[in-house]
């Protein structure tokens, strides 16, 4: 279980004022004592996440938020960090109690906005006098079905479960979904460079390789100064080849002709982004001069390394095409603007470190302020003169 990383499992976040047993709500779904559980106001001041594998949707992210009525001398700040999970929430639970409404019902809109399926809950019925009255109070305002907690007894908590489950779809989502089927080989060509972590790959290679084997296809891995010995070990030329961004012109070289060429970065844009919207936002390029700004994001945060690819090599390619003058931002992490109009184009990493609802709010985010974003596959593949070569679809 805990080997499935963060950014593929179903981001679940439980919402509510302060003290409403969001801690204990946690506690309890992950059956360890994950969150502190306190009568003090403002006692959870981050999310707290935990991993878990829940039966029937598997492996989740359970997180626990600060209050949102939090009026502590801090808790304005808590209450942001709170509403910003909202951006990798794939499914919210909002808490109810016999305090108010106010607040769980401005998130409840946030939700509604942002279209995150969301359960709405009265917890802590142990404490209220009449719980089939504030239910049926709860229903007729929010017009969703209510489900009846004691967190503390574990009283509701099989039905909150089934509820988890039923809003998550069945469907089975590919990042090599359309580029290859079962007996497909394909060849995975992976620069190793000093950018790469010592002694291991990549997580997007690693996810890549087990899901084609998953899928019954044969992977065959090498580095692109060993493409050629790998070309020439097969019986056959390879139904796919899969590279990185900085590898293209030197893969497509050698590509056999009966033979589909795409990046990591590409099949990931499309895995966890909006791959129509980045191939229009590369449309961009043509309106870029020296006095332009571009922000470069990257979904994790490392030491730069001489060959990193979004923090070197980019900007340098960039440059050497618009003028040294050209302005590059580049953030990692969380740290995303959320105001974006300063900006002529935002582009992004292949994000494998996030899960898709956090890759399509940023891109949202980007779509809704008018400004053009790309991905780092679509954009080297432009500023290659191949990106027309490439699959992208």
């Amino acid at each position: 279980m805990q080997t499935t990383p963060s950014s593929e499992r179903v981001h679940i976040a439980i919402y509510g004022r302060c003290n409403a047993g969001k801690s204990t709500l946690m506690n309890c779904l992950t059956g360890q004592q994950t969150a502190i559980v306190s009568e003090i106001a403002g006692t959870t001041t981050d999310p707290v996440r935990k991993a878990i594998e829940i039966n029937g949707l598997g492996a989740a992210v359970i997180i626990d938020t600060p209050g949102l009525d939090d009026r502590t001398q801090l808790g304005g700040e808590r209450v942001t960090r709170s509403t910003r999970t909202l951006d990798q929430t794939d499914i919210a639970i909002i808490l109810f109690t016999d305090q108010g409404t106010d607040v769980e019902m401005a998130t409840i809109e946030e939700c509604r906005i942002r279209e995150i399926p969301y359960i709405v809950v009265l917890a802590q019925v142990d404490r209220i006098a009449d719980v089939e009255a504030l239910k049926r109070d709860i229903e007729a305002l929010t017009s969703k079905r209510v489900i009846a907690i004691s967190a503390e007894r574990g009283e509701g908590i099989e039905a909150l479960r089934e509820a988890i489950v039923a809003l998550r779809s069945t469907e089975q989502r590919y990042i090599t979904e359309g580029f290859c089927k079962a007996g497909d080989s394909v060849l995975l060509v992976m620069p190793q460079d000093k950018s790469a972590p010592k002694g291991r790959l990549i997580q997007p290679q690693v996810q890549t390789i087990r899901e084609l084997l998953d899928r019954g296809c044969t992977p065959i891995c090498c580095t692109p100064d060993g493409m050629p010995a790998a070309l020439a070990a097969l019986s056959r030329a390879p139904e796919l080849i899969i590279t990185d961004s900085q590898a293209f012109d030197a893969v497509y070289a050698l590509k056999p002709e009966g033979s589909t060429l795409t990046s990591f970065s590409i099949l990931f844009a499309r895995y966890k982004g909006d791959i129509a919207l980045f191939m229009e936002g590369v449309k961009a390029l043509g309106k870029i001069t020296s006095s332009s700004r571009i922000l470069i994001a990257e979904a994790c945060t490392h030491t730069p390394q001489n060959e990193d690819i979004g923090r070197v090599k980019l900007p340098r390619i960039l440059r050497k095409r618009f003028g040294e003058e050209l302005q590059i931002d580049i953030v990692g992490g969380a740290d995303y603007p959320e105001d974006l109009t300063p900006y002529d184009l935002v582009i992004h990493c292949g994000a494998c470190m996030f899960n898709r609802r956090h890759v399509l709010s940023r891109v949202e985010r980007a779509r809704k302020q008018g400004v053009a974003i790309t991905n780092y596959g679509v954009i080297l593949a432009a500023l290659s003169g191949i990106l027309q070569r490439v699959r992208t679809e």
